[in-house]
């Protein structure tokens, strides 16, 4: 129980996938889903990080042009990051031009030291570079303890070369992305990747499905950005952490849900005089049941809610 309890404390803000059935260990040949011509997802299992698993908890993969690849979130250590460059090689024997920060949570970006001998353009939200210096070492640490005590087994990112403040593009060769910056969401750095070709929204933690979302920037500001994401004329979009992909906008109900029922509920406790404490056993239990997870980050969320809301003007 103790080890449980330090994996979720260092991990709170990292995302456990839930798109295959739970199992006690990660299989070395990782499933990799082609969700759209040249476009791959490595799901995550449904597991806090361990050593069995090297922290492959997130969705991650790449994305081929005619010219070179783009890896979009590098993976949760180094052999997580090890293990998709293995698959990129197998599969395309292009260039590795280009690797993209979805946001800061380790789950996403450890794997990153793996692609280093490609030197590819590091692409990262302009507040990803400050995020990850209050946090990596951190980040690091607490999963080398997990993956046996070496720092090198828990990986790192690679610092950003191409900072994004609202949009960038990336020419794979035939093939677009559109990279857009949000404000504070999910986290302060959330970046999703947007390909024309396929009318595929590669979202990272902006959107999770089954694994109840962790909420680690603004809750109105993710409630925003959501509503953004819903006019774009995606018709797929990868999730953070869930199945390979999900119908869009569909894929974002349940997540919506879930926020607008965290937000309403908190403003009704704050109208009535509850405390912070009520908040963190009384908020959005109307969710509970629906999500993975539930009792273990509800509570998180519904005092980060709490804290944000508490300052906002009355209705």
């Amino acid at each position: 129980m103790a080890r449980r309890t330090l994996i979720r404390a260092v991990l709170f803000l990292c995302g456990v996938a839930v798109a295959l059935p739970p199992v006690s260990s990660w299989a070395k040949d990782d499933p990799l889903v082609q969700v759209a011509p040249g476009l791959y997802v490595r799901p995550g299992v449904v597991e806090d990080a361990t050593a069995a698993n090297d922290d492959a908890i997130a969705n991650i993969g790449f994305i081929v042009g005619r010219d070179a690849v783009a890896v979009i979130d590098p993976g949760g250590a180094a052999a997580d990051g090890a293990r998709l460059r293995a698959r990129i090689k197998a599969i395309t024997a292009l260039p590795i031009r280009y690797l993209v920060y979805t946001h800061v949570h380790p789950d996403h970006v450890l794997g990153a030291v793996a692609f280093a001998a490609d030197h590819p353009v590091v692409v990262a939200h302009a507040r990803f570079a400050a995020a990850w210096g209050e946090r990596g070492a951190y980040y690091r640490q607490g999963l080398a303890r997990i993956l046996g005590g070496d720092p090198a087994q828990a990986g790192d990112a690679l610092p950003p070369t191409q900072a994004v403040d609202t949009t960038a593009d990336i020419d794979l060769g035939g093939r677009m992305l559109h990279v857009v910056a949000y404000g504070a969401a999910h986290t302060d750095s959330d970046l999703t990747v947007y390909d024309d070709q396929t009318r595929t929204l590669w979202a990272g933690d902006l959107v999770f499905q089954d694994r109840i979302p962790a909420l680690d920037g603004s809750l109105t500001g993710w409630l925003r950005v959501l509503e953004q994401l819903k006019a774009l004329p995606a018709v797929r979009v990868v999730p953070g952490h869930g199945p390979a992909q999900l119908p869009w906008p569909a894929g974002a109900v349940d997540e919506e849900r879930y926020l607008t029922t965290l937000a309403r509920d908190v403003r009704a406790l704050l109208k009535k005089g509850g405390d912070i404490d009520a908040a963190a056993t009384t908020v959005a239990q109307s969710e509970k049941g629906r999500w993975k997870l539930f009792d273990a980050y509800n509570g998180r969320n519904a005092i980060t809610a709490f804290k944000q809301l508490e300052w906002e003007d009355p209705p």
